[in-house]
């Protein structure tokens, strides 16, 4: 009987402790977006108007701290459109998040772990209209930011209406006081739909960035000051044709930023890329078709309304040149995002503009 009454009280004691390292968590989000494009005149790229806004609802359990499960879902409104949801993406992931090392699996957002990627391999619009990953994300993250990653995004399950298409993934950053080096690259595997009614050929697209730079922001009082240039090549192919293509570049940018306002500027030499965007156009390249020039120049002048943890409000005005031409857009940005996450720590709330005042 003693024996009896210390096994209930192991149980009970366990039981208890298990129970009380779990915890309800949740997340909320409000992304609300608008970006004009008037490029009237060129052969790569349309004028057009993308607004509207994503609700962003997740809820969870956290076990002691670094295991983590969320559900939820992306509902997106198209602004001017007669339905309430124009489009809607499950949320269903696994979160490990134990320093150094991060790792997702499942249906999670991809903004917070792709955003560093250049336009040369994700457009703006993706984060507006295929905001989620499905597949996995593992990285190493070091004390001085140094990091490595590799990821995996499954984005068409083959039907006769749908390629079977995924990305396999990787970026890394070294720093050495001002100086880093950075590598990111991708490779997408686009198939063809289930019996199709006229034969496809499967196509290998990869693409690959390695550049230095050097960054002053830590040794001075702007938020960003920084440049590097690196090597692009991008390698494709049609296995119905067999030959590889190989376009190579420079890409450059500059990033200023002081206050809330700032300056970002890419500038690309190099050859076209995106061969087949006329067979497949956006399904197959996800990135901005002005890189289909030889040369192209972007400069984005911005202001950053708000600049939280909590809220962020931001401002673009930009200026393509091109095509023996200057096209421009404007984007405006407006994200608010909660959680009761302890680990993350909200800063005050700051007025960026009153700064100048």
């Amino acid at each position: 009987m003693k024996k009896l009454h210390i096994i209930l009280l192991l149980l009970f004691f366990g039981t208890n402790i298990t129970v009380h390292s779990q915890k309800f968590v949740w997340k909320s989000g409000l992304h609300s977006f608008f970006d004009n494009n008037e490029f009237a005149g060129s052969e790569v790229q349309i004028s057009q108007t993308m607004a509207g806004v994503h609700v962003v609802p997740q809820i969870g359990l956290s076990f002691n701290d670094k295991h983590l499960a969320f559900v939820g879902v992306d509902v997106m409104h198209e602004f001017g459109s007669d339905k309430a949801i124009g489009y809607y993406d499950p949320i269903a992931y696994y979160q490990y998040d134990g320093k150094p090392f991060t790792f997702y699996m499942g249906a999670f957002p991809r903004k917070p772990l792709l955003n560093h990627y250049p336009r040369m391999f994700f457009n703006d619009s993706i984060q507006n209209y295929r905001p989620m990953m499905n597949g996995l994300f593992w990285e190493y993250c070091s004390e001085k930011d140094d990091y490595i990653n590799v990821w995996l995004d499954w984005t068409g399950r083959q039907t006769t209406n749908v390629n079977e298409a995924f990305f396999m993934g990787w970026s890394g950053r070294y720093n050495r006081g001002i100086f880093y080096g950075q590598h990111l690259g991708y490779m997408y595997h686009f198939a063809s739909k289930m019996n199709p009614e006229v034969p496809e050929g499967l196509h290998d697209n990869g693409l690959v960035l390695t550049s230095i730079g050097i960054d002053f922001s830590s040794k001075t009082n702007f938020e960003k000051l920084e440049i590097n240039a690196g090597w692009s090549v991008a390698l494709e192919r049609d296995r119905s044709l067999g030959d590889w293509h190989v376009q190579q570049g420079l890409l450059s940018e500059i990033n200023v930023e002081y206050k809330g306002l700032g300056l970002f500027n890419t500038l690309y030499l190099g050859n076209r890329q995106q061969l087949f965007y006329g067979n497949h156009g956006n399904k197959l390249y996800w990135g901005d078709r002005m890189y289909q020039l030889k040369q192209y120049n972007r400069t984005d002048l911005y202001v950053c309304f708000f600049k939280t943890d909590v809220v962020d409000v931001k401002l673009t005005c930009s200026f393509h040149f091109a095509e023996s031409n200057v096209f421009n857009s404007q984007s405006l940005y407006a994200r608010f995002n909660l959680d009761n996450l302890q680990r993350k720590k909200y800063k005050p709330y700051e007025y960026i503009w009153s700064n100048w005042f």
